[in-house]
């Protein structure tokens, strides 16, 4: 069975784009425009093996978001990605403060994209 990855960015740009280099790396993609609608997939059924989670986003930013993931009994073990335009510095300050395992930096190619998805799954 395929790893599912959750994507979620206010972007329906940005998710096209991750979901169709995802699916072509061999994952099945879930996504989500906001991190409340993520939480349709993180507490069903089918949860996802990998979340990325793109910082700035309405209502909840995605570093936030993962600040919650990692605090929650259900959640805490899924390897999380943040993914934004910020320096690799910020990025880096933001993966230590909520717990993620990585980042991804905006603008991303396939490349860059799959080998920090199979890292972070990798370490899981």
């Amino acid at each position: 069975m395929n790893k599912r990855i959750l994507v979620v960015d206010d972007s329906e740009i940005v998710l096209a784009k991750a979901g169709e280099m995802l699916a072509e790396g061999g994952y099945d993609v879930q996504t989500a425009l906001s991190a409340q609608d993520a939480d349709v997939y993180l507490y069903g059924e089918n949860r996802p093996d990998l979340v990325i989670l793109d910082v700035m986003m309405p209502k909840l930013d995605g570093d936030k978001k993962a600040r919650l993931l990692k605090s929650d009994e259900t959640t805490r073990d899924i390897p999380v990605l943040l993914l934004s335009s910020k320096s690799e510095e910020e990025l880096g300050l933001l993966v230590r403060e909520s717990g993620c395992e990585g980042f991804i930096r905006k603008p991303f190619t396939p490349d860059q994209m799959l080998a920090r998805v199979a890292e972070a799954l990798a370490g899981n």
